[in-house]
């Protein structure tokens, strides 16, 4: 299987009506999910992580513990209602080996203090950029990524920050409990346990934790690995993203890579403003990034190796489950059965509002989506993925 570019890529058009009036979901839900190569991300993490930890002597500990150092670790205690929550996951009793689903909320933040000010523009709030929820099933023979259009419409619960209560609020945009965390306790633990609470009450799926990555790190990770090769079909202009790219193919570096994905609203494929849009571009983003990473047996290249575990540690905000190199490397290693076939990249199924303009809705097939992840069963089955 090939990695789709940007030219071969699965749009998401707007919904349509058939002769009933009723409204047709978008594109990018469990009918439409798509196994891409996007999957390999996780198998670079966990080939990376790992061969990190079979390093050998004083100086690859130094540089063990270096890389542990910059990552920030964040605990939600104390801000998170335990009673509010899903249940947590136990071991089938007749297989208790199989062990439990874990469920990884990705945030990808739109900071702009700091460094990443320079990269999106200085603004003194926070803002979540992209959603994503991993879920890896008990007896680790599945992984799927969905994520969730900042775009939605849904009702968000009240949550706690350092600083107080943010209260609930009906039909507000899904990424504004990041934007209102933040607003409300001005730090990251405030902002993530609002998307955590948000997405557990939406969801029914209880998160094992979360990890951030913002824009600096991003950037910092493809530069490392020498670009990323894309093709691009037709010549995108966005001026919002900094982004200007020529038709044909070509190596992106980080500020185009970065670009790329932030993209929005401009001249070129699907550059309509859509977030919808904007989820498939990111999927085929990480799918080359991950390929590229690969195609360089980055392990056997210990300095290339130190660079891009540099950036990608460097950019990384993490609840105490996933902030130590260890863990994450052991939840790698136990997927190391794990084949392209059972990793799947999926976007929640929407309709265009009926409330607001330029919003969405979940459907009735994305509720049906989470209760099966929420029972660890398979959110797609074979006859849905296409290839």
């Amino acid at each position: 299987m090939t990695t789709p570019g940007p030219s071969r890529r699965a749009t998401h058009p707007s919904p349509s009506q058939d002769q009933s009036g009723r409204r047709e979901p978008r594109v990018g839900g469990p009918a439409h999910a798509r196994s891409l190569r996007t999957h390999r991300v996780s198998t670079v993490v966990g080939l990376v992580l790992a061969g990190v930890l079979a390093f050998g002597g004083t100086a690859a500990a130094a540089f063990y513990l270096t890389l542990q150092g910059n990552v920030t670790e964040v605990d939600l205690a104390g801000l998170i209602d335990e009673d509010l929550r899903p249940p947590e996951p136990t071991p089938d009793p007749e297989d208790p080996s199989a062990g439990t689903a874990v469920n990884i909320l990705l945030i990808g933040s739109d900071d702009r203090s700091g460094d990443n000010a320079a990269i999106g523009g200085e603004d003194g709030g926070m803002r979540s950029d992209t959603t994503i929820v991993m879920h890896i099933s008990a007896d680790r023979s599945r992984v799927e990524l969905v994520s969730i259009p900042r775009d939605s419409l849904v009702d968000l619960p009240a949550c706690e920050t350092t600083q107080g209560t943010v209260e609930a609020r009906e039909d507000a945009m899904f990424n504004n409990a990041f934007a209102e965390g933040w607003d409300t306790g001005g730090d990251i633990a405030s902002a993530a346990s609002c998307t955590v609470r948000a997405v557990e009450s939406l969801t029914n799926v209880r998160l094992s934790g979360f990890v951030m990555v913002d824009f600096v790190g991003f950037q910092g990770m493809v530069d490392a690995i020498g670009g990323v090769p894309m093709t691009i079909p037709e010549e995108i202009v966005a001026p919002e993203a900094g982004l200007h790219l020529q038709p044909g193919e070509q190596v992106l570096d980080g500020t185009q890579a970065l670009g790329l994905a932030r993209a929005r609203k401009g001249t070129g494929p699907d550059m309509d403003g859509s977030d919808l849009n904007r989820i498939g571009r990111q999927q085929e983003l990480l799918g080359a990034m991950a390929d590229k990473v690969l195609s360089q047996d980055i392990l056997m290249d210990t300095p290339a190796l130190m660079s891009f575990l540099g950036a990608a540690t460097s950019s990384l905000t993490a609840s105490p489950e996933y902030s130590s190199l260890r863990n994450l490397a052991g939840l790698a290693l136990s997927l190391r059965g794990i084949e392209p076939e059972d990793i799947t990249f999926l976007m929640t199924p929407v309709v265009d509002s009926t409330k607001q303009r330029y919003r969405v809705e979940w459907t009735q097939e994305a509720h049906d989506m989470w209760a099966r992840m929420a029972a660890d069963e398979p959110v797609a089955g074979p006859a849905d993925v296409t290839r």
